[in-house]
């Protein structure tokens, strides 16, 4: 008997897909009423549900534990599972939902990690892989789950997924053909406990795999172990067969080494970091076999996900850009020195929400950099301000409506208007994508009363 975990998103795909198999099994979830529990009922008639603390659960009858990335290894009643092996098969006891993608599957997989910016790699490499006529199918934390991937596209060229640390620590073996590692910053440290634990999930993802890509100038992303073949990318001008930002014919251009591979300018994601992210999805794209010219034309037309550095207006000569989904530090920091180098004029910072209990000291430097002003609103606002106001000019307002109208009176042409938190937003929004909404509305409104 399999014993599933978790009755989210990837919970309910581990179960449609052992079903699928005919593989018997029952679920637990730790909440007492977990949400559609009478629709699970309804598709599942028969699978026995257990509802409450797990060690309650008796677990005599389990081969195998399959996690959702939601429960903690950790967790008591599972805890003591760890470094148990099923009898069958050796394999570990306690597993997640990519072990058994891993299992069913024969087709490549490339695989990307990191804090920030997976999601947008993940997608362009997949629109790269579509525009190349390769039948790809793009999932995993982002989007579908890679369990519905399977019975969605069985006979995919290759699957694109986007892979959390969640989702890594509970997959023994991954195999990618190719596992890209993008950055790591402070993160989920409610969970893993300490960035070595946090780092140690990220490095699941080259377990297995024949090439890796890697930031050059984060050296935590790279692999313990040697593998087959390794790229690296880099905002700077790239060494003999890296990746990386250089001159060329009086412009800046993205670079394989000495060989010039397009204009940066015409690159349409927005920032110095999301030309690295292009980086990196050509750097796994040419390994892929994915040509060069079908790659050239995705990073032309790609204007990035929602709420990810998006470019909403430019208004009387002042860029605003949403990306709310800047939750932690690392995220604001790649998108001020990925942002700030490319403007005629300034940022005008809008950060603030909940911290997490955050270090806010890295972004002092690159706010000293980069911004005129910092303006601060939510639950954190003046811890933020007390970081950063000997590095610049800093207001602590009451919510993110006054930080943008408050913005709008302080912009001149050639700023950019950026709303990239460094903080959650379950103070005054349920959700970081409530925050960007309401940060598009209210410029969209403004950019229509500019053109009338």
């Amino acid at each position: 008997m399999t014993l599933v975990v978790g009755l989210g998103i990837s919970g309910r795909a581990i179960c449609r897909h052992l079903s699928r198999r005919e593989i018997p099994y029952m679920v637990a979830d730790t909440r007492s009423a977990p949400p559609g529990l009478d629709d699970f009922h309804a598709a599942h008639p028969g699978v026995e549900i257990y509802c409450g603390p797990l060690t309650g659960l008796d677990l005599s009858r389990v081969e195998e534990v399959v996690l959702s990335p939601g429960i903690d290894p950790a967790t008591p009643g599972l805890a003591e599972l760890a470094g148990r092996t099923r009898v069958a098969t050796g394999e570990p006891l306690v597993v997640g939902e990519i072990a058994l993608f891993v299992r069913a599957t024969r087709a490549p997989i490339a695989a990307i990690t990191g804090s920030n910016a997976k999601s947008t790699v993940t997608t362009l490499l997949g629109e790269m892989a579509h525009e190349a006529g390769r039948r790809v199918a793009v999932g995993g934390n982002l989007g579908t789950p890679a369990l519905d991937l399977l019975h969605d596209t069985p006979d995919a060229d290759f699957y694109v997924l986007e892979l959390s640390s969640f989702q890594l620590e509970t997959t023994p073996r991954l195999g990618a053909e190719s596992a890209i590692f993008l950055n790591l910053s402070e993160d989920h440290l409610d969970r893993h406990r300490t960035m070595a634990s946090y780092r140690a999930a990220k490095l699941g993802i080259f377990r297995g795999a024949r090439h890796a890509v890697v930031n050059a100038e984060e050296p935590m992303t790279w692999p313990d172990t040697r593998l087959p073949a390794q790229d690296r990318f880099t905002t700077l001008a790239p060494e003999p067969g890296e990746w990386g930002i250089g001159r060329h014919a009086g412009e800046t251009w993205l670079m394989h080494g000495s060989e010039p591979l397009m204009p940066a300018g015409e690159v349409l994601l927005q920032g110095r970091h999301n030309q690295a992210n292009a980086l990196a999805a050509l750097a796994a794209g040419h390994h892929l076999g994915l040509p060069l010219p079908a790659m050239r034309r995705v990073l032309g037309r790609f204007a990035g996900l929602p709420h990810r550095c998006e470019w909403i207006a430019e208004i009387d000569g002042v860029i605003w850009i949403n990306d709310t989904k800047g939750t932690n530090v690392g995220a604001t920091l790649a998108a001020i020195r990925g942002i700030g180098p490319t403007l005629r004029g300034r940022l005008i910072l809008l950060a603030g929400g909940v911290g997490k209990g955050a270090d806010f000291a890295p972004l002092a430097t690159a706010v000293r950099d980069y911004v005129r002003t910092a303006l601060l609103f939510g639950l954190d606002a003046e811890r933020l301000a007390s970081v950063l106001s000997g590095a610049v000019e800093t207001h602590c307002v009451e919510d993110l409506a006054a930080a943008m109208a408050w913005a709008q009176s302080l912009a001149e042409p050639g700023d950019c208007v950026l709303l990239s938190p460094a903080c959650a937003s379950f103070d005054q929004f349920a959700n970081y994508q409530e925050r960007g909404d309401h940060f598009r509305r209210w410029v969209l409104a403004r950019q229509t009363g500019a053109e009338a």
